[in-house]
């Protein structure tokens, strides 16, 4: 099970929609060209076929996804506990310099506030501070070397 933001699961479940609603006009465009006759030669009816195959393999691809996510809200989760959507002040242990990360999920827009550095998941900085708690020392191994963050806060 993956876990996801609750706008990370909107905007799935919204291009699902839109990929649904091509269903109609594809087997539009199917009927037009089988009534145009023979359709081992037909040209538009092979490349409608081919549209259509694309367009449900694309919704069977989402409704898999949303099968196998779970929104990070849903999960009861400690307050002291680093959580996906969790916004994190962490101590640099080598030099003492504070930053502040947010936890995000891999579809999420980057942007935001520009004091708040977003960190997926699945990076290795990510995978270090998920599920740690407040006052606990992470290890995380970057292209750049090893790195120690103590857990402020979460704020």
């Amino acid at each position: 099970m993956e876990l996801i933001s609750k706008a990370d699961k909107e905007k799935l479940e919204s291009q699902l929609a839109e990929w649904i609603q091509f269903r109609p006009v594809i087997a539009q465009r199917i009927a037009e060209a089988r009534a145009q006759g023979d359709l081992k030669e037909n040209a538009d009816y092979h490349a409608a076929r081919e549209d259509q195959a694309m367009n449900e393999a694309k919704i069977r691809e989402l409704e898999a996804k949303l099968a196998r996510v779970q929104v990070a809200g849903e999960v009861d989760v400690p307050v002291d506990m680093v959580f996906l959507g969790a916004t994190v002040r962490v101590k640099d242990v080598g030099n003492g310099r504070e930053e502040i990360f947010r936890l995000v999920g891999q579809m999420s827009d980057a942007g935001g506030d520009d004091d708040v550095l977003e960190v997926t998941v699945t990076s290795p900085l990510g995978t270090a501070l998920m599920r740690a708690r407040v006052n606990e020392t992470v290890r995380v191994e970057l292209p750049r070397g090893e790195r120690r963050y103590l857990i402020v806060a979460i704020v």
